[in-house]
């Protein structure tokens, strides 16, 4: 559970553009400009890996179950984003995590949903290249729906007493107020309905993050958040973690604008080892939610769901 973040004298500047030699502004942005989903595409080869303890069965899927639901080469994901141009390679230590080894080298800090096959067959159409849009949107939203409801779980609740309509006194709990959502953009955005359909007066902010051109790394653009955000619980909504650069900019961004990491927590959908460790290497007291971890990310994840693939 999110510890409380005692409130600063004072309010760093936001809503404001996050300035860098060589950015162009906001306006100067064009429809057509490639927006980065994920800092690289993820070309590790295929290795079966286990779960936290805890969960009903792995998440992560073998090589041979992921030949047979996605139809893919084992040593690389269909992928046809232009923004993730450069090759992710996992680290040797990442090709077999055990257990124990998994929770050693990332941490308490990741979760993962308790695995079903509901989950399973979910994951299984995302990743399935010949799914069709509608099937790949309505399957993606189901999953997003489950890990933002488990992401509330994760929100700090008080005891409360309500009456019922026969008279009667209940003993429940509610929401302490304070949360936001914060979508990375472009993928991100896909989270947010998801979100609005849970918390419907919940404020949400944005970061909008490209990928240099020479260098393949990820810069800030545009921040825009609630101007109190340092006072609030921080959902991080980005879909796909495939080396975990563009989070970790972003967290640097929540940083700037007074929010401790303690109180941010990320939701994402899939994720790679390399990913998550980078992230909370950087960032120990994040929290991260995810339903799978694999060294092969989904990153087509953005261009499929807003069908510019």
């Amino acid at each position: 559970m999110a510890t409380e973040l005692q409130c600063p004298d004072s309010m760093p500047c936001h809503n404001r553009q996050v300035n860098s030699t060589s950015t162009p502004s906001p306006e100067r942005l064009r429809a057509d400009d490639p927006i980065l989903d994920h800092a690289e595409e993820n070309n590790a080869a295929m290795a079966k890996l286990t779960l936290l303890p805890g969960h009903a069965h792995s998440s992560v899927l073998s090589e041979r179950d992921s030949q047979a639901c996605c139809g893919t080469n084992p040593h690389s994901e269909n992928h046809s984003d232009s923004s993730d141009s450069g090759n992710y390679e996992a680290p040797v230590g990442d090709s077999l995590l055990g257990d124990s080894e998994l929770s050693r080298q990332i941490g308490a800090q990741l979760k993962l949903l308790p695995m079903n096959d509901q989950i399973r067959e979910l994951q299984t159409i995302i990743r399935d290249k010949t799914a069709s849009r509608g099937d790949f949107m309505f399957s993606a939203d189901r999953l997003i729906r489950l890990v933002v409801e488990e992401g509330l779980n994760q929100l700090p609740y008080k005891e409360c007493t309500v009456t019922t309509p026969t008279g009667h006194k209940y003993e429940g709990v509610k929401f302490e107020k304070g949360n936001c959502g914060v979508s990375i953009m472009r993928s991100g955005e896909a989270m947010e309905q998801g979100l609005r359909d849970c918390c419907r007066s919940i404020r949400i902010g944005k970061i909008l993050i490209q990928s240099d051109e020479e260098t393949q790394r990820a810069k800030v653009y545009y921040a825009k958040f609630p101007p109190d955000i340092y006072r609030r619980k921080v959902l991080l909504m980005y879909p796909i973690l495939s080396t975990g650069n563009t989070v970790i900019e972003a967290v640097k961004v929540l940083i700037e604008h007074g929010v401790q990491p303690s109180v941010i927590i990320l939701l994402s959908l899939f994720s790679t080892p390399h990913g998550a460790k980078s992230i909370i290497q950087e960032f120990p007291e994040i929290t991260i939610l995810t339903t799978e971890v694999h060294p092969v990310a989904p990153t087509h994840f953005g261009q499929k769901y807003f069908g510019t693939d």
